[in-house]
C-alpha cells in the first residue's frame, strides 16, 4: 500500500479527531484517574473511538493499538493511537496537548503524525521521506522541513530531560535548557540537542521516534535498541548520540 495514501489518511483522520478534541478542550472537561494513576477524560475515549472508527472504515484489515481502547485486530499493519497526549495539560486548559498517530508495518514505524490543535501546529514524517512542520489546518501555510542540530561537542550541547531524576543523570558539565512542554518539537527544530525521557508507552514514543530519525537524529531505548515499547530512552542529534549513550551508561537494562 502506498505510504502517501497512508499519510493522507492519517491527515484526514487526525483533522476530524483534532476538531473533536478541540471542541472538548474549549468547553472544558475534568479528568479522573485510571487504575495506573494517569489522568483520563471523556474526550480521550471519544477521540480514540473516532480515530479507530475512521481508520478501520478505510483500512478494515488493519489492527489498532490505543491508549484508551487497547488492541483491536491482528495484522502486520498496526495504527498506534494516542488520542490526547498530555491529558493533564488538556484538562487544565493548557494548550500543550496533541493528537498522535503512527502506522507500524511489519514492526517498523512508517508514518507519524502529531497534531496540536490548540497551538495550531502539526508535525509529520514518513520513513525515508523526511520530517515536516506546518500550521494547522495544513492548508494555511507551506510545510517546513525539519532538521536536528549539528552540535558535535558535549561542551556546547543543550540538553533537556523529563524530570529531576533524569536531569541528574545528564553530564554535569553540559548546559541544561529550561524545561519545555514540547521538548521533542524543540529537538526536531534543532533548538536543543537531546532529550532524555525514561518513561511512558509506545503510543507516546512511536511517532516521535520516526520524526526525530527523519529529521536526522537518533533514538535509543533503555535496552540499547530502537523500540518505542521499552519505557522511553534517549533522543538526540546524530553527532552527540554516541557520546551521550556512553555518559548515560546505556543500555541501562538488559
Amino acid at each position: 500500500m502506498d505510504r502517501a495514501d497512508d499519510l493522507q489518511l492519517a491527515f484526514d483522520t487526525s483533522a476530524l479527531a483534532a476538531e473533536l478534541a478541540l471542541a472538548h478542550f474549549e468547553s472544558g472537561v475534568s479528568a479522573t484517574l485510571k487504575t495506573d494513576g494517569t489522568p483520563v477524560t471523556e474526550a480521550d475515549r471519544a477521540v480514540e473511538r473516532l480515530l479507530q472508527d475512521t481508520l478501520s472504515e478505510a483500512r478494515p484489515d488493519d489492527a489498532f493499538l490505543g491508549e484508551e481502547l487497547g488492541r483491536l485486530g491482528k495484522s502486520d499493519r498496526i495504527w498506534i493511537l494516542d488520542p490526547i497526549d498530555g491529558t493533564s495539560f488538556f484538562s487544565r486548559g493548557d494548550p500543550n496537548w496533541r493528537v498522535q498517530i503512527a502506522l507500524e508495518v511489519q514492526g517498523t514505524t512508517e508514518v507519524a503524525l502529531v497534531t496540536s490543535p490548540a497551538l495550531r501546529r502539526c508535525w509529520w514524517a514518513t520513513r525515508g521521506g523526511g520530517s515536516f512542520e506546518s500550521s494547522w489546518p495544513r492548508e494555511e501555510a507551506e510545510s517546513k522541513r525539519l532538521e536536528v542540530s549539528t552540535t558535535s561537542m558535549l561542551a556546547d550541547a543543550r540538553l533537556d530531560a523529563l524530570d529531576d531524576a533524569s536531569r541528574a543523570r545528564l553530564p554535569r558539565s553540559v548546559a541544561r535548557v529550561p524545561a519545555s512542554p514540547l521538548p521533542l518539537v524543540e529537538l526536531v527544530r534543532g533548538e536543543i540537542d537531546a532529550f532524555l525521557v525514561e518513561r511512558y508507552h509506545i503510543w507516546d514514543h512511536a511517532p516521535w521516534i520516526l520524526l526525530v530519525e527523519e529529521a536526522g537524529g537518533r533514538f535509543t531505548d533503555r535496552t540499547g535498541g530502537h523500540a518505542g515499547n521499552q519505557g522511553g530512552g534517549l533522543y538526540s542529534n546524530a553527532n552527540l548520540h554516541s557520546q551521550l549513550l556512553t555518559a548515560l551508561q546505556y543500555p541501562a537494562r538488559p
